[in-house]
């Protein structure tokens, strides 16, 4: 798997996954934009500090990489980076949106402004990024892009109320886009990463951190951005397991009239039973499975 004359953006790659994306990235061969604020975990402060020294690692390495210090919240400082990219590398085929911040707190606790801020990075700073690329890859008529979602988004997390709202969000953002930009071979997933990063430190004994390296994540990460990459897929990794979550629909059934609560209620086992569940190919398939039941029920 190589990444010969690719130009790649990894968001948050200061450390943790994203400077083990952007080392394994530019390894293989890509020109990489290492982007990092620089700031504390919950992301006050900033410096292009880290981010410089990802770069360094590279070009010792014999590699090719920019620093950036924008703020993936900053639409008009991201937009300034691309088109330094642009201007420096002509291209840009990779986008990995890994930027994130943490302000954990029970949701009877939090303050609007850290949920805010949360969903503001996370969400939006992938969608400030993605819309500052979207147009190139379309142009080129080839285009990898990568959102950080996580297990907190897809099953839930105490504490995490803005993290998991954010994380599920940006997997609606990527089904979306994946529909959206498969004409001019954009492909766009979701990663998933269990690692013993600075955003994971607090969890101390629950998880067996020497065995969560980011470096274990990354293989999985480099196959959503190749060539041969799928497209709308949400690909969980850590410790060197990789597994595929997906978004399900049953079979359900078809309830009307005047007791139809007390029927939801009554048949709840039956509409929730697996048997049968289907991925629906855009969100359009529920009301047209929904309609095919009204219509097989009336003859």
């Amino acid at each position: 798997m190589t990444f010969e004359g690719r130009v790649a953006i990894v968001t948050g790659a200061g450390g943790g996954l994203g400077r083990e994306h952007a080392l394994a990235l530019a390894k293989r061969g890509a020109k990489v934009v290492v982007n990092d604020l620089g700031g504390a975990r919950d992301g006050s402060g900033g410096s292009a500090t880290a981010a410089e020294a990802v770069v360094a690692e590279i070009v010792a390495a014999g590699g090719e990489a920019m620093a950036n210090a924008a703020s993936v919240t900053d639409a008009a400082a991201v937009q300034s980076m691309v088109d330094e990219v642009m201007a420096k590398w002509g291209r840009v085929d990779i986008l990995v949106n890994n930027a994130g911040v943490l302000r954990d707190k029970t949701f009877a606790k939090m303050e609007l402004e850290d949920f805010r801020f949360v969903v503001d990075v996370h969400l939006m700073g992938a969608v400030n990024c993605t819309k500052a690329v979207w147009e190139i890859m379309r142009t080129q008529n080839y285009g990898r892009i990568v959102m950080t979602t996580s297990s907190s988004g897809l099953y839930g997390n105490f504490g995490q109320s803005n993290y998991g709202a954010a994380k599920m969000a940006l997997v609606g953002f990527m089904q979306t886009l994946s529909i959206e930009g498969a004409k001019n071979d954009i492909r766009v997933n979701c990663l998933a990463p269990t690692a013993h990063t600075r955003m994971t430190e607090d969890l101390g004994a629950a998880l067996p951190l020497e065995k969560l390296g980011p470096d274990m994540v990354t293989p999985g990460l480099l196959y959503l951005v190749s060539d041969d990459a799928p497209s709308r897929c949400i690909l969980a990794a850590g410790a060197g397991g990789f597994e595929r979550a997906y978004v399900t629909l049953t079979q359900g059934a078809f309830i009307a009239g005047d007791d139809a609560p007390e029927q939801v209620a009554a048949r709840f086992s039956e509409i929730s039973d697996r048997t049968g569940e289907i991925v629906p190919d855009m969100g359009a398939a529920q009301g047209m499975i929904e309609l095919s039941k009204a219509q097989k029920a009336h003859g």
